[in-house]
């Protein structure tokens, strides 16, 4: 509502662009790196759980059986961060963008067709899947980051406090690096092809 009113105020006709500029916005960049970050928070439960359970010896517990750790804690959390980023896009997008169309349709100037129609007229899927695609990296970097500061950690309780601290600034650091590194990536593909 506050950018619709100082872009009226210019005169320029910029306001027709608002929900392609706010659709461009959330779906290649906001909604993937807030995804990331969200679930990069969860970096911490995964450095701790695991450096608990490393401290406690039941990690050398599950060696002593012949248990591989990285099959059996490993797998499962860094398929189910891959997994729940893409997820949580979706819905950090949806939501984004439903909120922009009430906001839109409280002025009265559009129907949800016409909104619809301006959100998408200048986003091409070459866009969009490959920031989309970003949020795959993102948890699997969250999850792999997690579970490695987890299961390295020592020294009692001060080391699961340490590595659950660890855990979630390596996290938020290392998707916010990778965010910046894949858009460099992908605006290169974008130019050869």
């Amino acid at each position: 509502m506050h950018t619709r009113d100082v872009l009226a105020r210019t005169g320029t006709g910029a306001v027709e662009l608002l929900p392609t500029f706010l659709a461009a916005a959330v779906l290649l960049e906001l909604a993937p790196v807030g995804a990331g970050l969200i679930v990069g928070t969860h970096g911490a439960s995964l450095g701790a759980e695991l450096a608990s359970m490393r401290v406690s010896e039941q990690i050398d517990a599950l060696e002593l059986l012949g248990v591989s750790p990285l099959r059996r804690l490993v797998g499962p959390r860094v398929v189910a961060c891959v997994f729940a980023v893409p997820i949580l896009h979706i819905v950090i997008a949806a939501t984004a963008l439903g909120s922009g169309f009430v906001a839109e349709s409280a002025t009265g100037s559009t129907t949800y067709l016409k909104y619809d129609t301006a959100a998408v007229r200048e986003l091409l899927l070459q866009d969009v899947i490959p920031a989309a695609l970003k949020t795959l990296v993102f948890g699997l970097v969250v999850g792999i980051t997690g579970c490695f500061i987890g299961l390295n950690a020592r020294e009692g309780s001060e080391g699961v406090g340490r590595a659950a601290t660890d855990s979630v600034v390596a996290c938020v650091l290392l998707v916010l690096a990778c965010d910046v590194f894949l858009v460099g990536v992908i605006k290169a593909a974008q130019q050869f092809l």
